[in-house]
């Protein structure tokens, strides 16, 4: 789901490749960090410099493949044959009683279909309640499973921001009222999912191919997410900003429609940064709340920066106690100004978030993810392609 987010309002790479889902990490995973020559380890402290928003500073180093002390094997052996088949197979099954909840809800039940949609969010009444609750409440299990034993949530008084604007429409906070048209959420790892659908279980984005996968498949219906396809070509195709923006627009203004939640940096970093904000959560111009995720370590850092998946959950899972903080900001209202140029909007949001929550602004991409990647996995080609940003 977070990966669909990459395209929100943005044009396609020019060096696409074939289903880049994730960063193409895992399918490189056992190549070499760079060349194996005495310059290596400086090349490598250069690119971290250079690619600061998705370096790892964890124990396990650059890619999860550093060389790790002692004292770290003989903690990563002993949860290798006890921790890890533990919670996978607690995982599974906690999966599986949330798929079987979901079918049971939605059996004899037709999905909402329109525009190519399809899902169960709009089902009422006791079906409904118990999807979201035990969604809810599993979503929370999991992540207590994994080692998020609690989480530090805080929740932020209205900003100054957001006074300015409503006193500039001539309005108080207890007239106005509004239901807000998404969350958006800075993205470090796919730990955030688990997060938000614990807390407020919103619809996600995602592509459609989502929808055919066993078992997550009907949860992601059941959780109404918005199913996009980048490559159609059709005359009436709106694009992936055009569907998050009908939907934004719609739960602005229908209370009962589910919420939605969108992570604007459209990939995700270390946890220390904040990049550039991509406008599809924007350009309905309807009110937003801006959620912070920080995850506080000292081993294994949780985020999903530069390190293959199965390699990230594997380490994720034998690490003992992990660790969240999570900053909730007030509902943010734009000006009119704001609501006129989306960019604004954006680029204002991002801006509270990264003073709220200490994060450092950074003006890198997704392009630069993939160029920080290659160069890690030993591609001769970097040094050129880097010559010419610094130009």
């Amino acid at each position: 789901m977070e990966s669909e987010l990459k395209e929100l309002n943005s044009k396609p790479a020019k060096t696409q490749q074939p289903d880049p889902t994730h960063y193409d990490a895992s399918s490189k995973d056992d190549r070499p960090l760079l060349k194996s020559d005495s310059s290596s380890a400086e090349n490598i402290q250069e690119l971290e410099k250079k690619f600061a928003a998705y370096a790892r500073n964890d124990v396990y180093g650059p890619m999860g493949r550093g060389k790790l002390p002692l004292k770290e094997k003989l903690f990563l052996g002993i949860a290798l044959v006890t921790l890890l088949p533990l919670r996978i197979i607690l995982g599974m099954t906690i999966l599986v009683v949330y798929y079987l909840i979901c079918r049971i809800c939605t059996l004899f039940s037709a999905p909402n279909q329109e525009e190519e949609q399809e899902d169960y969010a709009h089902l009422g009444g006791w079906r409904r309640a118990v999807i979201v609750r035990s969604g809810r409440f599993l979503s929370r299990s999991l992540l207590f499973l994994v080692g998020f034993y609690w989480i530090n949530e805080t929740h932020k008084e209205d900003s100054a921001n957001t006074q300015e604007n409503l006193k500039t429409e001539g309005t108080n906070q207890s007239e106005k009222q509004e239901k807000p048209g998404a969350i958006v959420s800075n993205h470090v790892s796919y730990l955030d999912i688990l997060y938000h659908m614990s807390s407020s279980f919103p619809s996600f984005v995602a592509k459609r191919s989502v929808g055919k996968i066993p078992l997550v498949g009907l949860i992601s219906k059941c959780l109404g997410c918005v199913y996009v396809q980048r490559e159609s070509k059709s005359s009436d195709f709106k694009g992936v900003a055009g569907v998050v923006t009908d939907r934004v627009l719609e739960v602005h203004q229908n209370k009962s429609a589910p919420a939605i939640m969108l992570f604007p940096e459209g990939t995700t970093t270390n946890g220390d940064f904040l990049l550039p904000f991509k406008t599809g959560a924007f350009l309905a111009k309807a009110p937003v709340v801006p959620v912070i995720l920080r995850y506080r370590y000292q081993r294994f850092s949780p985020a999903w920066d530069s390190i293959s998946g199965v390699r990230h959950v594997v380490f994720l899972l034998c690490q003992f106690v992990n660790h969240m903080e999570v900053t909730w900001l007030p509902l943010y209202y734009p000006s009119q100004q704001e609501k006129d140029d989306p960019k604004l909007y954006a680029n204002n949001v991002r801006r509270l978030m990264a003073s709220e929550g200490n994060l450092i602004l950074s003006d890198i991409g997704l392009a630069e993810k993939r160029i920080y990647h290659a160069a890690l996995n030993g591609n001769n080609s970097l040094p050129s392609v880097l010559h010419q940003k610094d130009d």
